[in-house]
């Protein structure tokens, strides 16, 4: 990203989403009983729901914000477009963090086999998304501070020795 606005940004788009997520989903408890006789695989935090849904409203309103200064910057070229790249993954995992929390904190009777799935289905598509940002993060800045052409590799022929 060249333009020092755009990494704000950046932020509050990858920040502002697991915060949205969670807090606009809401508590997922088995209608029917009261909170106190459900099984939970993780205890959900004590905040209301009301106070939840502010959080996830007002992080809904920096998340899109954010979303929108950073398009602005890429069609004015202020940052590379090649950046996406990074932001999309991320978002994406923000997204599965603020609703697989409300999956893991699900009150149910008995097991809760969401948080089960999620647990042994999600851990490794997030590690991978996580994995493909940073490496692509890595790349294109060390490609920044290179020569940035592509085609010198900083002293080794791309086309063999």
């Amino acid at each position: 990203m060249t333009n020092r606005g755009m990494v704000p940004a950046g932020a509050a788009l990858v920040g502002g989403v697991p915060v949205a997520a969670w807090g606009l989903m809401g508590q997922q408890n088995y209608d029917g009983l009261p909170a106190s006789e459900l099984d939970y695989a993780f205890q959900p935090w004590d905040i209301g729901d009301g106070v939840a849904a502010v959080a996830g409203g007002l992080a809904l309103v920096l998340a899109v914000a954010g979303a929108a200064v950073l398009v602005r910057g890429t069609l004015r070229g202020a940052m590379d477009g090649r950046w996406w790249g990074v932001l999309g993954p991320l978002v994406v995992l923000g997204l599965m963090a603020g609703v697989g929390w409300r999956i893991l904190t699900a009150g149910g009777i008995g097991a809760n086999i969401g948080a089960g799935l999620l647990i042994m289905l999600g851990t490794p598509v997030a590690a991978g998304l996580l994995l493909w940002a940073l490496a692509l993060a890595l790349w294109l800045l060390v490609e920044r501070r290179g020569h940035g052409s592509g085609g010198d590799m900083g002293g080794i022929s791309s086309r063999g020795v």
